[in-house]
């Protein structure tokens, strides 16, 4: 299984959602599968996107697209880091 992180400031957190909600479509299409949004404690505009894809190029492809550049812009998104990670092992305790 493959997954992304993103940890990214975002100046409006609404703002970013709606966003990130009307690009869902997009983001199925293009091979995401699953998703968690999450925000740090002490700081509600530094957003966690941990999500499972298809596969790392086609995260990558879509992630890097001009249309998502574009898109980031528009959700307020401010320097985005990406970890592409492939799933080792998984538990319940």
């Amino acid at each position: 299984m493959e997954h992304v992180l993103i940890i990214h400031v975002v100046k409006d957190y609404l703002a970013w959602k709606s966003v990130f909600d009307n690009a869902a479509s997009l983001r199925k299409d293009a091979g995401e599968q699953s998703y968690q949004v999450l925000k740090y404690d002490d700081n509600p505009n530094t957003i966690v996107h941990f999500s499972r894809w298809a596969s790392i190029a086609k995260a990558k492809a879509f992630f890097e697209s001009p249309q998502l550049v574009e898109i980031r812009k528009q959700a307020g998104v401010e320097a985005p880091q990406f970890i592409y990670l492939h799933k080792l092992e998984e538990g319940v305790l």
